[in-house]
């Protein structure tokens, strides 16, 4: 038999996520109105709205006063309630940021990179979280509530793709990544595929409405994806849902390959380096690239075709509702990205199956380390 009071404690502690997430989802809300979204008692929301407010977690708005009766008080999150270190290993580049209770990117640290390394991936995460928590006020440092790593599974798997040893590669096989950082910083750990880490990104972070059901198509150095059923990120049996870039497509001329090898910014880069074009801007400055019309025109026009095919295996698969596309380059590009997918799925044959919305995602170069720093957040916050 249970101990009723780790039952009630249990409840407690999932009322107060329950009540974390609705206002993370809706903005400040008064607690009548908390009550009544979540049928639970105005006595029970009053106590469990002290309770985080106690512990910093809540922070009292304007009272706002209606016609009758006393001026109700929103609630809103408390930016610096908690903060979160989110780390994103990259085939070109690593990055930590430092996240506020809000999602909001305090500080970050950016490394370059020919092709990641695990000795190489520490001693960054080392020097990154040292710099980024001493930043912080000293009675805000306790705050730091744990880290989130969102890394490109099976790195072994593409050595020559990055110009790497297939030897440094193998070395990620045997590495425990996620148990190396805990040992190291002393604080609980998650560790997520990059790609699926960059869609829970949109669904806890993002500024666009979502359907219950999408698809989430991120196109970095490879495309990969995410993958969302009844609002709920779904990872896979093995973490490895939705992993796109190993998706079979038809190419020009009719070529079979992986959606990697067509709707990635690997791709882009061999472009530029084949015409004696510097590519390092595409990695160190996502949001701003210097590229030839010509260059760039065609790679759209070849991601925009095999996201398309992408998307039609998927709705056929799964029937969701979306298609959230999103990567690690400028936003003006991302637009044309999307408008690209959505004239090429028109052209694909979808008979027998109905129709697909696609959306442009909202976060873009920071999707994956704001990934990875949701990790921690939701497990300890949210619903």
């Amino acid at each position: 038999m249970q101990n009723p009071g780790t039952n009630q404690t249990g409840m407690r502690q999932g009322n107060e996520r329950l009540v974390l997430t609705l206002l993370r989802r809706h903005g400040p809300l008064p607690k009548a109105g908390i009550a009544r979204m979540t049928g639970l008692s105005a006595q029970t929301v009053s106590v469990i709205m002290r309770a985080l407010e106690d512990e910093g977690l809540l922070a009292r708005g304007t009272p706002q006063r209606g016609r009758v009766g006393q001026p109700s008080v929103p609630m809103a999150l408390a930016a610096e309630g908690a903060f979160f270190l989110g780390l994103k290993i990259g085939r070109r580049s690593s990055e930590m940021v430092l996240v506020d209770f809000l999602g909001r990117i305090r500080d970050r640290r950016l490394c370059r990179h020919d092709w990641p390394t695990p000795e190489a991936a520490l001693d960054f995460a080392d020097s990154a979280a040292q710099e980024l928590t001493a930043g912080l006020p000293t009675a805000l440092r306790p705050r730091v509530a744990g880290m989130g790593v969102a890394l490109p599974f099976r790195l072994w798997d593409w050595p020559d793709s990055l110009g790497a040893p297939a030897r440094a590669m193998e070395a990620w096989r045997g590495t425990d990544l996620r148990a190396a950082l805990a040992a190291r910083h002393g604080v609980e750990v998650f560790l997520e595929n990059d790609a699926t880490a960059a869609c829970g990104a949109e669904l806890v972070f993002g500024t666009t409405p979502l359907p219950a059901d999408f698809l989430h198509a991120y196109v970095g150095f490879f495309v990969g994806g995410g993958l969302v059923l009844d609002h709920r990120l779904f990872p896979g049996r093995r973490g490895n849902a939705a992993a796109l870039g190993s998706l079979p497509v038809t190419g020009s001329g009719g070529r079979r390959a992986q959606l990697l090898a067509q709707a990635s910014t690997a791709r882009l880069e061999a472009a530029l380096l084949a015409r004696g074009l510097p590519a390092e801007r595409l990695w160190t400055s996502p949001d701003r690239w210097e590229i030839p019309e010509d260059l760039l025109a065609p790679w759209i026009a070849e991601a925009a075709e095999g996201l398309a095919q992408a998307a039609v295996a998927a709705l056929a698969l799964l029937d969701i509702e979306a298609m959230v596309i999103d990567g690690w380059m400028p936003g003006g590009i991302r637009k044309r990205l999307v408008a690209a997918t959505g004239a090429a799925l028109h052209r694909q044959d979808r008979a027998g199956l109905d129709p697909l919305r696609l959306i442009e995602g909202s976060l873009g170069p920071d999707a994956r380390a704001l990934g990875a720093a949701a990790l921690p957040l939701a497990a300890r916050y949210l619903a």
